[in-house]
């Protein structure tokens, strides 16, 4: 092909996600070709460039057309389905790919099959990017939050590409070259475990404000939009006012009463408990909205139970509790819990990536994550830059939760945080994500734990060992003996 007619960028995978993200690079200028097995998807995407544009976007229909369309040295951008159809994509294209060329995988994909495949394409001397794209079917159409970790090199050589396309905040472009090997799918994955635990703890507040302080719908759309202009403004907070507008189409009342409460998923929140487990990161709140998924799948199990405990004598506190309640005061309190959690979420979160990257030697700036995520991605929210700055101001930060400006925060709404804990409770009313981030900032803020009780039924049992207060060094106690020698004293005294 002449020379000037070659595409900047390719990419391949023509679903949803696939499409937007190629009609936005067209869109800023970057001509590129696209490719997907099912050449219906390739016809699609064309009628959609000149719908929506005209923008300069080609369509192929082979894997070899398909790449000898982009110019050296060639990035392609892939957008299938994580796991085996990764591979298979690699393996129809590499065949036609030369050294020097890139592959970016921009799917949800297990960090060690990223690390896997830059071994394998390397020995091609093919490069390889592995990278994480938030912000949804519209984030990717107008503007994601990217995480590309692998080659730097390949990073550079579509930098401007990714620049261009990725959501634009007050400080840049929402994209930075994270780290080496399969850093920047771990971010992704980190960040969607985050995301687990802000979707939990915004329903636990739906929950608290509607069951026990008995708002309406439409009551809760206003607060929800009002606390979107505040501390607590984000992507999440506004889509849920939205979600409470929003009639049934189908039947009377609202739609969000109508959808069955049952939480689907796609693993990325399972990885996120499993590396923190893993890794010794103690990550209770993205735990608990893990747990409150599989439970909600639980729907007929539930359902049962609810009958079986009411006949058992199970009672409802809701009726006494609801007449007490100052509702003004609640919904502030419920604010400010909410807010607290978040952060003790985060903490979690960022946590996590600290660890990750000591491990791996990445060495993750975890202030420029946060900045990325301020705009185009699910999480985007005011309170990202504060997080952006808590570590520009101190990069070895422990904790979140130390932050001098978090700190003073966290004090101030503890009581808050603790009575909307405590009526929930009461009302039996679960909130397993505040629970859980209260449970972390309490355990986290005490100079002593019960832990000392712990480790010596350990040395009990399994002579373990311990250590001691007031001395170094490891000691084990004869515990049982020990006792039954104290017990037989007690008994000759008496």
């Amino acid at each position: 092909m002449d020379a000037s007619t070659l595409s900047r960028i390719g990419l391949a995978g023509l679903a949803v996600m696939g499409q937007n993200l190629a009609l936005n690079i067209a869109e800023k200028g970057f001509p590129i070709s696209v490719y997907n097995r099912t050449t219906s998807k390739v016809d699609e995407t064309l009628h959609r460039a000149q719908s929506e544009g005209p923008f300069p976007l080609t369509g192929q229909y082979s894997p070899r057309d398909f790449v000898l369309s982009i110019q050296r040295p060639r990035s392609i951008i892939i957008l299938v389905k994580a796991g085996n159809p990764v591979d298979q994509t690699i393996s129809a294209l590499t065949e036609f790919m030369e050294p020097g060329d890139t592959i970016i995988d921009g799917g949800n994909e297990w960090y060690q099959n990223t690390e896997r495949r830059i071994q394998e394409v390397g020995e091609k001397g093919i490069l390889y990017l592995g990278m994480g794209v938030s912000g949804g079917e519209e984030g990717a159409r107008h503007g994601p939050s990217l995480m590309p970790g692998g080659s730097f090199e390949a990073y550079k050589n579509i930098e401007s590409v990714l620049k261009s396309v990725a959501a634009q905040v007050d400080d840049g472009p929402c994209v930075t070259y994270i780290g080496e090997g399969g850093s920047g799918n771990f971010v992704k994955m980190v960040h969607n475990g985050i995301e687990y635990g802000d979707m939990q703890l915004i329903s636990e507040a739906y929950d608290v404000l509607k069951n026990v302080g008995g708002l309406s719908n439409s009551e809760l759309a206003e607060i929800f939009g009002e606390w979107n202009r505040g501390e607590l403004e984000s992507f999440l907070i506004e889509i849920t006012s939205d979600i409470f507008k929003v009639k049934d189409d189908l039947a009377d009342g609202d739609l969000v009463d109508k959808i069955l409460d049952k939480t689907g998923m796609k693993g990325t929140g399972k990885w996120t408990v499993q590396q923190a487990a893993e890794l010794s990161v103690a990550a209770p709140t993205i735990a608990a909205s893990l747990d409150c998924r599989y439970l909600s799948g639980l729907k007929e199990e539930r359902e049962s139970a609810a009958e079986i405990l009411e006949k058992a004598g199970l009672k409802e506190e809701m009726g006494s509790i609801k007449s007490e309640i100052d509702k003004k005061r609640l919904i502030d309190d419920v604010r400010q819990a909410l807010y607290a959690s978040k952060i003790c979420s985060y903490a979690q979160g960022m946590n996590l990536l600290r660890s990750k990257s000591v491990e791996k030697g990445w060495d993750l700036n975890l202030g420029e994550l946060a900045r990325i995520w301020k705009g185009g991605c699910i999480i985007r929210a005011v309170f990202l830059d504060r997080i952006k700055k808590a570590y520009q101001r101190n990069p070895s930060l422990a904790s979140l939760v130390v932050d001098p400006e978090f700190a003073r925060e966290m004090v101030q709404r503890q009581a808050a945080w603790r009575r909307v804990v405590g009526l929930a409770i009461s009302a039996g009313i679960s909130t397993p994500g505040m629970c859980a981030s209260l449970a972390y900032f309490d355990t986290y803020r005490r100079a002593r734990l019960p832990a000392n009780l712990v480790q010596a039924q350990r040395d009990l049992f399994g002579a373990h060992t311990y250590e001691r207060t007031d001395r170094p060094g490891a000691f084990h106690t004869e515990w049982t003996k020990l006792a039954r020698k104290s017990n037989a004293g007690v008994g000759a005294f008496n």
